[in-house]
């Protein structure tokens, strides 16, 4: 197929990259500790990590599994928030020959007890504030080794013990649990500083994480990311940024604000793994629902790499604080996870002097497809161009490709792209064509340009009438609203239309009623995208990295329908 972006891609951006030059993840975490071993690698609550330090930690706690008898492959989960221990964990992990399961600590112990048996995990490294729920999970499971971890834990004697002091009387963020026979984080650590690490030989068909999948349109499935897929993508982002970090001023290393979870593929790949790739700092924060917080660890750093989702870029530009942060480093803003809304991109712009750029992905993918052009100085309502070696098809229901302008399913092809689902070769037959292109699921339109626009999510749109209505389309109009804060859209069965709009919204006005906001989309709307019902709530659900879950929408109000009658 012809690459038609390549014709716009900036200057210094390969057409190609090569996983190659690596034989595994663990090859590329390595050349970092090795050449950047005296600088910091990670900060978390004012203390900090270097490259050395990770590198001794996590070859300690490597060789301390690998005494447990694991086999190489063996899925080790890990089940902890921003914190330094989880960047430890994932590299030992990594470099004792296992497979990295991410686990959600925010899970209830059922669906904890269906990843870990899916998975078929065998050891977790989890934070004391969420083992009660490890407890209640753990026997259903194939879990022979736990690792108990405490917040405290890297912080060093004094600051830790007031940490764990803390958190655990304090705060009683450490509900009680029991689980004979696990074995504290540290203790792991000291016992494995005695032990020789033996290196695996790992390959880069080898597994290197299961990253199952959020869940917003049915059961998680554990997509399969082998070690080339990880170091393509690295290899990808690295490349793209080049462009920018050689514009003035010049940023010789990245200072990268990790508040979205390290467990999510977004974060694991933009924060953790790109900022050990190119020798830089990660400032992990543990709790990015805390924007008081988040904008004082923003205010202590001259944060140039910054990638979220649209609600926390939304929630920092309506904080009063939000001016005390310096911008003047900032060199790439990325939303992803989400579609950026178009309010949120011109205030954050105004308000920042930096562009937000829009990426796009998914956990199949490692994640990163397509991304705005690193030169891009304003958002322009499309997921960019697609990465170095990455194609992008966009194709009808047959699997034909489809004129340039006109919606179809954005397919894609490249090294980044999952081996297939976990035990699921059905499911990995239905998403990928014999060509070798993975079905995303999400409708797109693509210019002349190689660009592509997001439209929706297929089993999110609306049939109203036999028109289609896209939700993003709806909430990008409605979100412009001043007295709009969060919205949501979801379909909802109507006995004249077969379908209606419903609009959930969380108000920045008070005063903002619904004749105010269906007058407002009137004017830009054509009607049958009008909604049709609003209601207003003080929140609207979200997964952990803050995406709107029209799913939960969806069946709350077929609940309220199902009482009703």
């Amino acid at each position: 197929m012809e690459r038609i972006w390549l014709k716009h891609y900036p200057p210094r951006v390969s057409a190609e990259v090569d996983p190659s030059r690596y034989a595994s993840l663990v090859g590329m975490l390595e050349e970092s500790f090795a050449r950047y071993r005296e600088r910091t690698a990670f900060i978390c609550m004012g203390k900090g990590l270097t490259y050395g330090e990770t590198d001794e930690m996590s070859r300690a706690l490597g060789a301390w599994l690998q005494s447990r008898d694991l086999a190489i492959g063996a899925r080790v989960a890990i089940m902890m928030p921003n914190v330094l221990q989880y960047p430890v964990a994932t590299c030992a992990v990594l470099r004792a020959g296992f497979t990295v399961v991410n686990t959600n600590p925010l899970y209830t112990a059922h669906e904890l007890e269906a990843q870990l048996a899916d998975a078929g995990a065998e050891a977790i490294i989890v934070l004391e504030n969420f083992a009660h729920v490890l407890q209640r999970a753990i026997g259903k499971t194939s879990i022979k080794h736990v690792v108990v971890a405490s917040m405290g834990d890297l912080l060093g004697t004094i600051k830790g013990t007031i940490v764990n002091l803390a958190v655990r009387w304090v705060r009683k963020m450490v509900p009680a649990y029991s689980l004979p026979g696990a074995t504290p984080f540290n203790a792991a650590l000291a016992a494995g500083k005695s032990m020789t690490l033996t290196k695996p030989q790992l390959g880069s068909d080898d597994l290197a994480f299961l990253q199952y999948t959020g869940g917003t349109t049915g059961i998680p499935k554990g997509a399969m990311l082998l070690h080339r897929n990880v170091v393509a993508n690295m290899l990808q982002i690295d490349n793209w940024l080049q462009p920018v970090l050689e514009n003035e001023p010049r940023v010789d290393r990245l200072t990268v604000m990790a508040a979205l979870p390290l467990y999510h593929i977004f974060a694991l790949t933009a924060c953790f793994l790109l900022g050990v790739r190119t020798g830089g700092q990660s400032i992990l924060i543990p709790n990015p629902r805390d924007i008081p917080s988040l904008i004082n660890e923003l205010a202590k750093y001259k944060v140039n790499h910054f990638p979220a989702v649209n609600t926390l870029y939304n929630a920092l530009l309506n904080h009063p604080d939000f001016g005390k942060i310096d911008w003047s480093m900032l060199k790439c803003a990325v939303g992803g996870g989400m579609p950026v809304q178009k309010a949120v991109a011109d205030r954050w712009f105004t308000a920042t002097g930096a562009p937000l750029w829009e990426g796009y992905g998914l956990s199949e993918t490692s994640p990163v497809l397509t991304c705005s052009s690193p030169l891009d100085l304003a958002w322009d309502g499309t997921i960019g161009l697609p990465l170095p070696s990455t194609d992008i098809s966009i194709r009808d229901d047959d699997s034909n490709a489809v004129p340039l302008g006109q919606p179809g399913e954005i397919c894609a092809r490249g090294p980044q792209v999952m081996a297939g689902y976990w035990k699921r070769p059905d499911e990995t037959a239905n998403v990928m064509t014999p060509d070798g292109f993975f079905l995303t699921g999400d409708i797109g339109i693509m210019d002349e340009t190689g660009r592509a626009r997001i439209v929706d999510r297929k089993k999110d749109m609306i049939t109203v009438s036999g028109f289609k209505v896209y939700p993003n389309e709806v909430e990008a109009v409605v979100s412009s609203h001043p007295g709009v804060g969060e919205c949501g859209v979801i379909g909802i069965p109507d006995p004249r239309s077969g379908e209606a709009v419903k609009l959930f919204v969380v108000k920045n006005d008070p005063n903002l009623t619904e004749a105010d906001l269906i007058a407002y989309c009137q004017t830009r709307l054509t009607p049958y995208k009008v909604p049709r019902l609003v209601e207003f709530r003080s929140e609207l659900p979200q997964t952990n990295v803050g995406k709107i879950l029209r799913r939960q929408l969806r069946e709350e109000s077929r609940t309220i329908d199902t009482r009703a009658a």
